[in-house]
């Protein structure tokens, strides 16, 4: 298993952002990564997870991706309730809405991410395929719009 599959399957290496995003730095990140807080969808409960922001379409439209697919805890999360939570860069907890991608809305999505970042994509197609064995693995987006803390025009 490649060090980046191994990251992304211990759960402490993967939480270790969060309690910086919590504390008001997730500035560190440049925008790069984000923390999602959303609801576990049994439990109700706040849950937290940081993952890469893939593309900033706008200020206020950030997607992301489901490097284990569909069946990401917190990707199932969003399926059942939407509504959710995202910091990113300085700004914290503003309140969003997730709207899952259809298959060719993130494919087209992904191929743009991989052209814009050739070896990043190379490493995390790699690990991605290390971590979860399959050859090919489905990696559904997700569009976060953020509500706009801009005055409107």
């Amino acid at each position: 298993m490649d060090l980046g599959a191994k990251i992304l399957t211990t759960r402490w290496a993967v939480r270790l952002p969060i309690p910086m995003f919590k504390t008001g730095f997730g500035f560190v990140f440049l925008g790069r990564l984000l923390m999602l807080e959303h609801r576990g969808r049994v439990s109700g409960e706040r849950r937290y997870v940081v993952i890469e922001a893939a593309e900033h379409e706008s200020h206020d439209r950030i997607v992301v991706a489901s490097g284990f697919g569909r069946s990401a805890q917190w990707y199932r999360n969003l399926e059942a309730e939407p509504r959710c939570g995202v910091s990113v860069g300085w700004r914290r907890r503003v309140p969003a809405r997730a709207e899952l991608l259809d298959a060719d809305e993130s494919r087209a999505l992904l191929e743009r991410y991989a052209a814009r970042y050739p070896k990043a994509w190379a490493a995390l197609h790699r690990s991605i395929v290390d971590a979860t064995g399959e050859t090919d693995p489905e990696i559904p987006m997700v569009r976060l719009h953020l509500e706009s803390a801009r005055p409107p025009r």
